[in-house]
């Protein structure tokens, strides 16, 4: 199974402004922590996560994938429109856990 591939297809889907899409690629208990800021927990939290942060599709640059076993890193800078419609940049990097080929639990470092 090619990690590196399902991941960009769900992000594709967030880039087009698709959320229901890259949600069809999560696990039903998917779990989300943004390390020193909060935890979603299932689908539901992080649906509506999604229709606020994402109000406007973000950009993705992803530099580099690492895949071991089960899970898949991904490092790169991510832009997301703010309240005064200003693009904001945030270096991150995504540890993601996959179950079946969806993405069951994300571990996120942002910085701004």
């Amino acid at each position: 199974m090619n990690l590196k591939l399902i991941l960009q297809k769900a992000n594709a889907c967030i880039s087009a402004g698709d959320q229901e899409g890259f949600l069809n690629f999560c696990t039903s208990d998917t779990s989300w922590t943004f390390v020193g800021d909060r935890t979603l927990k299932g689908i539901d939290e992080v649906r509506a996560y999604m229709s606020e942060a994402y109000k406007v599709p973000p950009r993705f640059e992803v530099t580099l994938m690492i895949e071991e076993g089960n899970y898949l890193t991904a490092i790169g800078k991510i832009s997301l429109m703010n309240e005064d419609s200003k693009w904001t940049e945030y270096e991150y990097c995504d540890v993601w856990r996959f179950e079946n080929g969806k993405l069951a639990e994300l571990k996120a470092f942002v910085v701004n």
